[in-house]
Parts: C-alpha cells; structure tokens; sequence
C-alpha cells in the first residue's frame, strides 16, 4: 500500500501544531517552509484536516492553523482519512468475470477470495492506526528524538506560533 506524500506531511503538521500554546496558531505558510513543501501544496491538505475537523483555520493576518480538538482525540487513522479520504485502498473489480469464456452469475456466489484477503488488511491497518494517538507521536519524539531536532522544533513554534483572542475560530 502506497499514501500519497500529503499524508506524511499533514501529520508533522499536526504534530508540530500540537506544541501550540492555548489557542495561538501557526500560519501555513510557516508549515510548508518548515517541511520545504510549496504553500499551494499544503494548503490544500491544510483545509482537507480542516474540513474533517482535525484541524482549526482562524482567518486574518494574524490567523493560521491549530488543533481543533486535544492531540489525545485525534488518531493517525482520523489524519489518513481526512487526506486519502473513506474509500478502502484496495477496490476489487470482480475481473474474474471478463476472461473470454463468460460464466454465469451463480459461479460467482462465494465472495472473491482475494477481495476478502485485502479487505481484511484494510481493516488491519486501520485498526493501529486507529490505535495510535498524535499525543503519542508527539510524546515519543519529545522522549526519544535527537536533543537538536527537538530544540528546532521548539524554537520553530515558539517564533511562528501566533496568540489568538478567544472568539477568533472559524471552520472552513
């Protein structure tokens, strides 16, 4: 199975907004400079975590993007789907069926075997992502990544993170 990069970069965003003070965000613009993306890129992952409700969008100048809801009630499960979106990755065509020699509907009563394997998978691989909370991202980074990675990422919220006035959130 292959995500596309936006869901590698739609997670470190939400990693690093994360760190956010109180209810302070961070533009998305200063994201996509922090990962080396282009901002056009971002954004659009941005308003697809924004759209699902991982995220918060606060409009203005002073606006930018923060959680929109504690990093212990978000999964990696909710920023994949939000991103890759509901469908399963594997979507079975029944090709059995469109060989040259044409059988009759009844050969086919028993569910592909192989769309049932792939399925089962799907579920798999949901169910850890499902499992596994930002804030344990984020906590295993702040126990167990390099002391200068760490003090970087620290430094890149505490300039680019922007107070907010409460009353200031707006859902796009």
């Amino acid at each position: 199975m292959k995500l596309g990069e936006g869901v590698e970069a739609a997670i470190h965003c939400a990693a690093t907004l994360a760190s956010v003070e109180g209810n302070s965000t961070i533009p998305g613009a200063a994201l996509a400079e922090s990962f080396g993306l282009s901002p056009s890129y971002l954004l659009k992952h941005l308003n697809m975590l924004t759209s699902s409700g991982v995220l918060e969008s606060v409009p203005g100048p002073t606006g930018g993007y923060r959680l929109a809801r504690p990093a212990e009630r978000i999964t990696l499960l909710d920023i994949v789907l939000a991103v890759e979106g509901r469908e399963p990755a594997f979507r079975c065509g029944e090709i059995r069926r469109n060989g040259p020699v044409k059988l009759d509907a009844s050969a086919y009563v028993k569910p592909c075997g192989i769309n049932a394997a792939m399925l089962k998978a799907e579920r798999a691989y949901r169910a850890a992502l499902a499992e596994t909370k930002l804030s344990d991202i984020v906590a295993n980074f702040a126990e167990e990544g390099d002391p200068r990675s760490i003090a970087a990422s620290c430094a890149f919220v505490e300039r680019h993170q922007r107070p907010q006035k409460s009353g200031s959130i707006k859902q796009i």
